[in-house]
């Protein structure tokens, strides 16, 4: 059942089909009462004035049940960081000078009863740009009635904000429990937009036009999983079409609209400035909905072929191994697959190789990994590789330091848990989708193939050609890199010297089209009697991204887990001469530490 009557609607006595009625938002201020410009479609609750644009989902008493638990769940167990500042709100400061109000309204364009309605105050504040006190207009950041930060702006637009405070959207409260959701790259835009249209439902990014949106995190599952639609209303310059593209991936394409402002137009309150308030509602209107998936024309990525045709082809993600960043780069929106011997250390290399992507670009990482349970165990491994040391008390290990490392694994790596058994392909892609929105992976390992359940009534070769497909389509719908760690079928020794091969990648077990279907190939070779690694790089897809039928030399180090670069030759011992690794560099430094430091490793 809906409830029509609670928002002023008159269904004329009907329960059902569609109807004209009068509109409660504007029949009162019209010429022409009583006018009929209202339709409401009563099976769905769906209303729209032809005269106003006012539009209402009104939903029915289970919608409205799912939705008030679903904000009382939050209420009751949101739990704001301790460890954050938390400024407080001084109500004796909420005066503000008529200067100050009349740049808001005469100069910004701005609806005045704003300044009252989101608590935006005014003082002065010291500010590290000029190094003196400005006065600031302030923007209040609120969640519930809890101050959580203020951004500081002066006349001389210098900004800061509360040192150590949370980062969190500007007007949160405003989308709790709403269909519906704009997100605005700034705090005036955001004004911008509820002036022209009246509503509340609009929040800016706290930090700008940047793809880190890990403020977010904390609010996907209570203030966006249950939207309908998401109007991404960022600046129109190449800083808002990186976050523009970040909020998609996480939000996901099929919610989105964006909102474009026109020629000569970088953002909202430049447009309700230049155009009026009934120009940039329209604005809001006409957003684009995201392009239909599986059809693409010129015109739908012209803004990428003029960058294309102006800049080339761009090389990949690089690791910090130097001799591998030679001959290969990684790209999101690909799949690796990685095999080798049993024992040459797939898994090992793997995990170096996507902590090394998260501390130079940012990838967090999200593990389907059976062999490495219980998750304890891989963890410790990795945290070896991240410290540079054995993840246990002793020399250079302090409590101060474990929990450092602690919070970082936490925060970047997610294990994806078989449960009481094998987990099948489409289980894995939608924990990993959801992982995507929530945490923002970036790259997905899936470590090893033979350890997924094969779907009942499938050949083994169509279950992984099934499987290379599905792996596909989510690195490019949701760009990630996904990196497959595949065995090997048995492979015969050299007859004249007894040695085994190498594992090349037509050696894999089941089908060719490991090689066929995937876009990079890497095989992992371990000599023990050279005591040396080699990845051999037997595909890469695009030529701008590396090289195929090269390698790179490593030793692995068996305490830290790392791979140090080096050359194969001859090492001089009292034994005699003997063939092994020279040249290696061992760099045991703690990447945590350099990491939060330099804010990136291996530059």
């Amino acid at each position: 059942m809906f409830d029509f009557r609670k928002h002023n609607i008159n269904t004329r006595g009907r329960s059902s089909g569609k109807i004209k009625t009068t509109c409660p938002q504007c029949n009162d201020t019209r010429g022409h009462k009583g006018d009929r410009s209202l339709s409401v479609d009563l099976d769905k609750g769906l209303c729209y004035c032809h005269h106003c644009g006012y539009t209402l989902h009104i939903p029915d008493d289970a919608e409205e049940r799912r939705r008030q638990e679903r904000i009382d769940r939050y209420r009751k167990s949101v739990l704001l960081p301790s460890h954050f500042r938390r400024p407080v709100f001084n109500a004796s400061k909420t005066g503000r000078s008529e200067a100050l109000e009349r740049y808001w309204t005469e100069e910004r364009c701005l609806r005045q009863e704003l300044l009252d309605e989101l608590r935006i105050t005014e003082q002065r504040e010291w500010m590290p740009q000029s190094e003196k006190e400005e006065n600031c207009l302030c923007f209040n950041y609120f969640e519930g009635d809890t101050l959580v930060n203020t951004k500081f702006r002066s006349g001389q637009k210098h900004f800061k904000m509360v040192k150590d405070a949370e980062l969190i959207p500007y007007n949160i409260n405003g989308i709790l429990g709403t269909r519906q959701a704009v997100i605005t790259e700034g705090e005036f835009d955001a004004c911008a937009l509820m002036t022209a249209t009246g509503r509340r439902d609009i929040i800016s990014v706290p930090a700008g036009a940047q793809s880190n949106l890990t403020w977010i995190d904390r609010f996907v599952e209570s203030h966006f999983e249950d939207k309908e639609t998401v109007y991404i209303a960022v600046d129109e310059d190449a800083a808002g079409e990186v976050l523009r593209r970040e909020l998609v991936r996480r939000l996901g394409a099929e919610c989105c609209k964006i909102v474009r402002y026109g020629a000569g137009c970088k953002d909202s309150n430049e447009h309700l400035i230049r155009y009026g308030a009934d120009s940039l509602a329209i604005c809001l209107q006409q957003a684009e909905e995201i392009p239909i998936e599986g059809v693409a024309t010129a015109d739908d990525c012209s803004e990428q072929l003029r960058a294309l045709y102006e800049n080339g082809l761009q090389g990949g993600a690089e690791t910090g191994w130097e001799n591998l960043d030679a001959h290969c780069t990684f790209e999101l929106g690909r799949l690796v697959v990685i095999t080798g011997r049993p024992g040459d250390g797939k898994s090992e290399f793997t995990d170096e190789l996507v902590l090394r992507l998260r501390l130079r670009h940012g990838w967090k990482t999200a593990y389907y990994s059976p062999e490495n349970l219980p998750v304890e165990y891989h963890l410790k491994k990795i945290a070896d590789k991240l410290l540079g040391r054995n993840f246990a008390p002793g020399y250079g290990m302090t409590e101060e330091l474990y929990d450092q490392a602690r919070q970082w694994l936490a925060a970047n790596v997610t294990h994806i848990l078989p449960g009481d058994g094998a987990y099948r392909i489409d289980d894995i892609l939608l924990k990993a989708r959801q992982l995507v929105r929530r945490r923002g992976v970036r790259t997905l390992v899936i470590d090893p193939m033979n350890r997924l359940e094969q779907d009942s009534g499938m050949t083994e070769r169509d279950f992984i050609r099934s499987v290379l497909n599905k792996l596909c389509r989510f690195a490019q719908r949701n760009r990630c890199l996904v990196i497959l760690v595949a065995h090997p079928r048995k492979v015969n020794r050299n007859e004249a010297t007894g040695e085994l091969r190498r594992v090349e990648m037509n050696d894999i077990n089941g089908s060719a089209d490991f090689g066929n279907m995937t876009d990079y190939c890497i095989d992992v070779d371990r000599n023990d009697k050279k005591q040396i690694v080699t990845i051999y790089i037997d595909k890469v897809r695009f030529k701008h991204l590396g090289s195929a039928g090269t390698c790179a030399k490593f030793v692995y180090n068996f305490i830290s887990g790392r791979y140090f670069p080096c050359e194969e030759g001859i090492v001089h011992t009292p034994d005699g001469d003997s063939p092994g690794p020279v040249d290696t560099r061992f760099d045991n430094a703690n990447w945590l530490k350099n990491n939060e430091e330099q804010g990136c490793l291996f530059h």
